[in-house]
C-alpha cells in the first residue's frame, strides 16, 4: 500500500485509488479540451457577429455600395447591394428571416450578449475543473514523493 502523508494527517492509498485519480486526471483534461474548443467557437461567432455589425453599419443606402462577395473555394466578386436596409439573417434551422439595417444590428447585439454569457459560463467550468485537476496532482504528487518507487 502507498503512504500519503499530508501536513494534518496520514492517509493510505491503495493502488486503484491511484488509478482512479489517474483516470479522472485525464477525464479531466478531456473536458478541459472540449470546454475550449466551445469558448473558441463562441468566441469566433461574437468576433463575426461584430464583424457584421460593422459592415451593416457602413452600409449607406443612398450610394451604390459595392462589396466583395465571397462565392467558395477563395473565390471573390464584387457586388452592388442594391437594397442595404433589407438584411437577411439566419436563424438555424435552415431558416433565414429579412430586418430593416437597425434591427438586425439590434438582433446580432443580443446573439453577442448571448455568446458572451454563454462564454463566461464555460471559462466558469474550465476553471472549476482546474481546480479539481490541481487538487488530485497534488494529491498524486504527494503519493509520488512518499513512493518513490511508483505504483
Amino acid at each position: 500500500m502507498l503512504r500519503c502523508t499530508s501536513v494534518s494527517d496520514s492517509s493510505v492509498m491503495d493502488p486503484k485509488e491511484y488509478q482512479a485519480l489517474q483516470h479522472y486526471l485525464n477525464e479531466y483534461g478531456q473536458q478541459i479540451e472540449f470546454l475550449g474548443q466551445q469558448f473558441q467557437i463562441l468566441e469566433q461567432g461574437r468576433f463575426e457577429a461584430q464583424a457584421s455589425i460593422e459592415t451593416i453599419s457602413g452600409l449607406s443606402p443612398a450610394a451604390e455600395t459595392s462589396v466583395l462577395l465571397q462565392i467558395g473555394s477563395g473565390v471573390s466578386v464584387r457586388a452592388k447591394i442594391l437594397d442595404p436596409d433589407k438584411i437577411l439573417i439566419a436563424i438555424g434551422a435552415d431558416v433565414v428571416i429579412e430586418k430593416t439595417g437597425a434591427d438586425a444590428i439590434d438582433y446580432l447585439n443580443e446573439r453577442i450578449t448571448e455568446m458572451e454569457a454563454s462564454a463566461k459560463n464555460v471559462a466558469g467550468s474550465i476553471e472549476k475543473i482546474r481546480i479539481q485537476m490541481n487538487e488530485i496532482s497534488k494529491r498524486l504528487e504527494e503519493v509520488d514523493a512518499n513512493n518513490p518507487s511508483g505504483t
